[in-house]
């Protein structure tokens, strides 16, 4: 039978800081930069305290906090500690407090790899993180050699839980974000199933796993369904003007346009899509959350993107978030940090509540076996894993309403 653990009374305790919490940069010059910024955004008030009782579950938490993803990076690493937080203001597990290690790899996969031994010679027993694609894949084929349990809130690869080519599960490694593979395909449905969209274009950068998988997934289903993909347009990264891309895209006359690109390229491609007279409504991934402020109402019209949360579905979260950092959760990058350390306490809890020394072989099987037997009852849905490691849930479809994102429906 699953076991079922909720959540719910842990926002009740909201704001109130337990957490034991050692903030380190690994490597580079920035190291002290990245501890201040860390220190100022996600830093626990109360770590020595729980660190000092000597009964403490030590758990790491990775990601960007500097950089050029850092807007990623904060954002699961405050959510997840948010959790944290609020486990250690209810008891613990068990009445063991968690102490969160929280690293940042500064965007970078090497540096990603040395904080994962870092934090296994600290003595972890499982991992949040890391954030974006490629850090990950380095940290997940690393994590191998201690079957460490990782659960990443964010990372979208297919290859980050499976290697299609070796047909290899890493049993390990979960996730709480849903796939690029499950996002194009999602896509592809919404626009021809109830957009009623027939023909399409893709314009994405490439050479990046996410965007890349995102439009092959996107094409491949829009044309298994009856579709018609007009045009398949790429550009390079550091690129900044399109026109050229744009301009062959309206002149194959597609009906809609799937953009599975980041915001900040997002806002720029509408623009000088606008500017070259291509006004068909445009569609995107979960890359688009943040994508408010940087194009106009006219812009946005009629355009519709998929993500793991919809901003007012859960105030509890939203609340506590605020409560927590003074600040209102950045994008939907802090719930799926939140729902990765629901994951991971899961399954801590499983191993706890049979009576394993934390740290042996016996407690990190039993942490793997917990999630993956499990049914998680997080804020951005309940879910269970499938036989690739990936959750089994529901879609929150986004349009925007004066130039700000509302949930359109669950798809």
């Amino acid at each position: 039978m699953k076991k079922m653990i909720s959540r719910r009374s842990f926002l009740a305790a909201a704001g109130v800081s337990a957490a034991a919490l050692a903030l380190t940069a690994c490597g580079g010059s920035s190291s002290s930069t990245a501890a201040s910024t860390a220190a100022s955004t996600a830093a626990s008030t109360a770590g020595s305290t729980a660190a000092a009782s000597g009964d403490t579950i030590k758990v790491g938490v990775m990601g960007p906090m500097t950089g050029d993803v850092s807007v990623y990076g904060l954002a699961v690493i405050n959510g997840a500690n948010l959790y944290l937080d609020q486990v250690n203001a209810n008891g613990g597990i068990n009445g063991k407090m968690i102490e969160s290690i929280t690293m940042d790899e500064q965007g970078d996969a090497t540096q990603a790899v040395q904080c994962f031994t870092k934090m296994v010679d600290e003595g972890i027993v499982g991992l949040i993180g890391d954030v974006t694609t490629t850090p990950t894949l380095a940290v997940a084929a690393e994590s191998q050699d201690y079957n460490m349990p990782m659960v990443t809130a964010s990372a979208t690869a297919e290859a980050v839980t499976y290697d299609a080519e070796t047909d290899t599960v890493y049993e390990n490694v979960f996730r709480a974000t849903f796939t690029d593979p499950f996002q194009g395909i999602k896509m592809a449905d919404y626009a021809y199933q109830k957009l009623g969209y027939t023909k399409a274009a893709v314009i994405y950068k490439k050479g990046a796993d996410y965007n890349e998988g995102l439009a092959e997934n996107f094409v491949n289903e829009f044309e298994s369904l009856g579709g018609t993909i007009v045009d398949e347009e790429s550009y390079s990264d550091g690129d900044v003007d399109y026109k050229t891309q744009l301009t062959t895209i309206l002149g194959k006359g597609p009906e809609t346009v799937f953009c599975p690109n980041y915001y900040q390229e997002v806002g720029q491609i509408l623009s000088q899509a606008e500017s070259v007279g291509l006004t068909v409504p445009f569609l995107g991934g979960d890359g688009w959350d943040g994508l408010e402020g940087y194009a106009t109402n006219d812009q946005l019209k009629d355009t519709y993107f998929c993500a793991n949360y919809a901003k007012g579905s859960n105030p509890d979260f939203e609340n506590a978030y605020k409560e927590k950092y003074g600040e209102d959760y950045p994008n939907g990058f802090s719930p799926l940090g939140y729902d990765a350390a629901v994951t991971l306490c899961y399954g801590i809890q499983a191993a706890e509540d049979a009576g394993l020394e934390a740290g042996t072989d016996e407690y990190k099987q039993a942490v793997i076996d917990g999630i993956k037997n499990g049914t998680i009852e997080g804020i951005t849905g309940t879910f269970t894993f499938d036989e690739h490691n990936n959750p089994v849930k529901s879609t929150a479809i986004l349009t925007y309403v004066d130039g700000a994102p509302v949930l359109k429906e669950m798809f």
